[in-house]
């Protein structure tokens, strides 16, 4: 990206005024950008958890696979999840709150006694799925910030504070040879005065 300054005065306030704000900021952009690459790998390892929890919970159960055969699979469904949003370094990540589940009635003397158990095992599942979810939707969320931000601190500190340190280099430069110049014409003039009066 080619900065676009003119040889004056003006200029060189600009480009100083715009260097500084960029300077300023890139402090700040550096510290989001390790806090959010530290939130994503949080995220990412609390998620990778509760798989881990899930997986776990789902072997535990596997000896009563063949009674899993008598439950029934619309016997209960989630009704609501409740989230909040919460923000992590300006981005908004949502948070799981609550899970709702609705289960239909059905006799305890007509189905198996542990039918009342396989309900909460499922639902304490389903919750663990769902908050894994969670955090996978917040570990896209953070890194896609991540991301941006990483791209915006490289802009900075590759392309446009040299950019700018550059460009105020060269304004000085140009200006400093305009004022030789000048004063160098200056001397000539006031010599050729000084001999026309010496003449």
């Amino acid at each position: 990206m080619a900065i676009k300054f003119q040889y004056n005065k003006t200029s060189l306030q600009q480009l100083n005024k715009n260097l500084k704000i960029r300077l300023r900021a890139l402090p700040t952009l550096q510290s989001k950008e390790a806090a959010l690459r530290m939130e994503v790998k949080r995220a990412k390892d609390q998620s990778e958890d509760l798989l881990r929890k899930l997986e776990a919970g789902m072997k535990e159960y596997d000896a009563m696979v063949r009674l899993w055969g008598e439950f029934e699979n619309d016997l209960i469904t989630v009704k609501d999840v409740k989230m909040t949003i919460k923000k992590i370094a300006g981005v908004p990540t949502p948070i799981l709150e609550d899970v709702i589940f609705e289960t239909k009635e059905f006799s305890l003397f007509n189905k198996p006694s542990w039918f009342l158990s396989g309900v909460k095992i499922i639902e304490s599942l389903v919750k663990i799925s769902i908050e894994s979810e969670f955090f996978v939707r917040k570990m896209v969320l953070l890194d896609f910030a991540r991301k941006k931000t990483t791209q915006k601190v490289n802009l900075y500190e590759k392309v446009q504070i040299p950019g700018y340190e550059e460009a105020i280099s060269r304004v000085k430069r140009f200006l400093e040879d305009e004022e030789n110049l000048s004063k160098s014409s200056q001397k000539i003039v006031k010599k050729r005065q000084q001999q026309k009066e010496a003449a």
